[in-house]
């Protein structure tokens, strides 16, 4: 199998562009020759300078109902206070039942907002539903037998259960009101959780950029990428190497793409004199697998990271040492893994289409080693080392892929690998 050779390549932007201007209109074409468009703009009037106008909150008016009642009920507390003044009985009753029946029809429409508002939709149902089971374990109670005397159907009031009712009935307000305030705890834990993750998830984003804008200025300098100063070279990897230890893993895919696109973790072929990088004289860099020199070399900083379920499309992590990394559901399509050791990985349903995993052919193709350099015409060691990986459910594995993992991989990771390695001898011999 041989890589795609767009993975080795930049994206190159079209040859014909077209240009157009905001919500797809063309731009202005300017008029034939000999034709002269004048238009002449109105004279504007002078404006008159600002004037602050400071505007106050508007308070809701009185509805004439409202103000009816209100009117109504001073009237009645009136009538029962006169009543009781001078031993109206008849009075006082209608002032104060008519006091208290227009108060609570004022009251109403305040209570339903004040009730919409405070207690949320999830408790509404259930105190509505506490009240009703405690006043029917009352209304049993007091039909029960137990409250009418033999032979009788008269209802006789039990004073005794009623207090022992009572009291029941404060133990469960005082539970209730216990877990009220538990609800509202757990709500302001989950509330603060929510905005430290997104306090967390701002201060990283910061940090990443400004590890982009410092590595920029090192490669962009007039002594940086195009000139071969290993000092540089060596600060861009430690700061790469201190980051990537301080992201979560959709951080170390942003990182990873910056390093791919920008050609930072690329070996370029660069003269022996000067150390500058070659043009390809497609717009590009040259690359040199055999002798060339990366800008940043991963070496070890993403063994054992944590990659799950990332977009790691078109990344270049060759020779990059992903011991026992969680890859899981990661989106690997055309990624560059020769020479990668994936000892151990977890590429459970990991995207693997067009995915380099070697050089030259499937069958002549196996994994690096230590002692023999790469040949990247035959394929041999220039391959992953895929032993004791996880390749369950692994999605769109070519046959070039499948053969190669399943000669390299081990006995026991060619069980998990989809399609099965028959008639596929192990290379690897263990």
């Amino acid at each position: 199998m041989t890589p795609d050779n767009n993975s080795s390549q930049p994206n190159r932007p079209e040859s014909n562009v077209t240009v157009e201007s905001l919500n797809g209109a063309n731009p202005n074409v300017p008029p034939e020759s000999g034709i002269i468009l004048a238009t002449a703009e109105p004279e504007k009037p002078a404006s008159s300078p600002p004037t602050r106008k400071i505007v106050l909150p508007q308070q809701p008016e009185q509805t004439t109902p409202e103000k009816s009642g209100s009117v109504l009920t001073l009237g009645l507390i009136a009538g029962m206070i006169f009543g009781l003044a001078n031993d109206n009985i008849w009075l006082g009753l209608i002032g104060a039942v008519g006091a208290i029946a227009i108060s609570l029809r004022l009251m109403w429409p305040s209570w339903g907002k004040i009730w919409a508002q405070v207690i949320p939709p999830t408790w509404r149902t259930l105190i509505v539903a506490c009240f009703g089971l405690l006043a029917g374990i009352v209304g049993l109670l007091m039909l029960s037998g137990t409250n009418t005397e033999p032979g009788s159907r008269n209802i006789q009031i039990n004073w005794e259960a009623i207090g022992a009712l009572g009291e029941l009935i404060g133990a469960l307000g005082q539970i209730l009101i216990a877990i009220l305030g538990v609800y509202v705890a757990w709500r302001q834990y989950v509330i603060s959780k929510d905005l430290t993750i997104q306090q967390n998830r701002i201060t990283q984003q910061q940090t990443i950029d400004a590890y982009f804008q410092g590595v920029s200025d090192l490669a962009l300098d007039e002594q940086g990428f195009l000139e071969d100063w290993p000092q540089e070279r060596a600060i861009a990897e430690g700061r790469t190497a201190a980051i990537m230890s301080s992201v979560d893993a959709e951080g170390k895919a942003k990182i990873l793409r910056f390093l791919s696109q920008s050609r930072l973790v690329t070996p370029l072929k660069r003269d022996r004199l000067l150390g500058r990088p070659i043009l390809d004289g497609d717009g590009g860099y040259a690359e040199d697998r055999d002798h060339g020199i990366r800008v940043i070399d991963l070496n070890v900083m993403l063994a054992g990271a944590d990659l799950a379920g990332t977009d790691l499309r078109w990344t270049d992590l060759s020779e990059a040492n992903l011991v026992r990394a969680n890859l899981s559901k990661c989106d690997l399509v055309k990624a560059n893994l020769s020479r990668a050791v994936l000892y151990d990985a977890n590429l459970t349903r990991a995207d693997m289409r067009a995915a380099a995993l070697f050089y030259g052919s499937a069958e002549s193709a196996s994994p690096r080693s230590r002692t023999e350099f790469p040949n990247y015409q035959t394929g041999e060691h220039t391959g992953a080392v895929v032993e004791r990986a996880d390749f369950t459910a692994v999605k769109r594995l070519s046959d070039e892929q499948r053969y190669y993992c399943c000669a390299w991989c081990g006995s026991k990771s060619r069980e998990t690998i989809p399609g099965g390695c028959e008639g596929i001898p192990n290379k690897l011999g263990r």
